[in-house]
Order: C-alpha cells, then sequence, then structure tokens
C-alpha cells in the first residue's frame, strides 16, 4: 500500500524534474540563437524543409507539429536570413511550396542538433530499448498533461504556447 507522503514526494520530484528540463530548455535556445542566429523553432523547420523539399506548409506542418499560421512567421524569418524560398504552383496558384536556398541547405547540414546536444549524446549512448522507454514516459506525461493538442515542435523550447 502507497501512503500519501510517498505519492507527494513523487509529485515534488516530477515537478522539480520539469523545472529543471524547462530551465535547461531555456538556457540552450538562448545559446543557439545567440550564436547560430536562428532559433531552435527556425532549425527544426529548416532541416525539414531541407529533408522533404518542395513542401507545403500543410504538409509541413503536419511532419514538424506545428500550426500552419506558426509556421508563417517562422518562414518568413527564414526567407529574410535568406535560407528559405517560396514558389506558387503553376498549376494551382492557391499552393505555395517551400524549398532551403543554397545557403539553407548548407546551414541545415552543418548547424547543431535542435535537441540539446548533451541530451542527445546521452540518449544516443542508450540501447534503442531504453530510448524507447524514455520517449513513451515523456509522452505519457503529455498525455497526463492533458497537452497532446497544443502546438510544439519536436524539440524543447520555452515560451508562448498556442493552441490549434
Amino acid at each position: 500500500m502507497t501512503n500519501d507522503k510517498s505519492i507527494e514526494n513523487n509529485e515534488v520530484r516530477i515537478l522539480r524534474a520539469l523545472r529543471r528540463i524547462i530551465r535547461s530548455t531555456d538556457i540552450y535556445s538562448r545559446k543557439l540563437s545567440s550564436q547560430h542566429n536562428v532559433t531552435a523553432p527556425q532549425l527544426v523547420t529548416l532541416i525539414a524543409i531541407s529533408e522533404y523539399a518542395p513542401i507545403t506548409i500543410a504538409a509541413l506542418s503536419s511532419e514538424i507539429h506545428l500550426s500552419a499560421s506558426t509556421l508563417v512567421g517562422i518562414i518568413d524569418r527564414l526567407e529574410d536570413k535568406g535560407l528559405v524560398t517560396r514558389e506558387r504552383d503553376t498549376k494551382d496558384r492557391r499552393r505555395v511550396f517551400i524549398q532551403a536556398t543554397e545557403e539553407g541547405r548548407r546551414f541545415a547540414e552543418d548547424a547543431p542538433s535542435p535537441l540539446q546536444e548533451k541530451l542527445a549524446r546521452a540518449l544516443d549512448a542508450l540501447p534503442a530499448d531504453e530510448q524507447r522507454v524514455i520517449a513513451e514516459s515523456v509522452e505519457h506525461l503529455v498525455d497526463f498533461l492533458e497537452a497532446e493538442e497544443i502546438d510544439a515542435a519536436p524539440i524543447l523550447e520555452t515560451g508562448v504556447i498556442h493552441k490549434h
């Protein structure tokens, strides 16, 4: 039989761990932005565009789990940096395809991991089964928080959360 004290201690442990993750994520995001002039969502978007281009915003949205409206702003900033271009479909002018420029492809290839490097290295050192267990545990936390509908890139990022 579990007692209320151990449940409370586990709740506090989980809360502390989540706060440490958020803090670490914030520090890494600032470092990425200051050292590479790109945010983590921009980097994830650029990497996906480089991999799947030419791609529409709708397809990109589905691929990286960000709403189309959020992506428009990210793509605007990537376009301003000369990393991506937009081209209208010649057959259906309503469709717009996004692709990386040569500079954008090089940047995506040479860019640091959008996942904190220390975390990426630690995960790589684990057996695949253990990596799967960690991924499933984090996904359970999302389910517990009822946050599955929150617009989020497959990265750790802090800031304003946008719902669909």
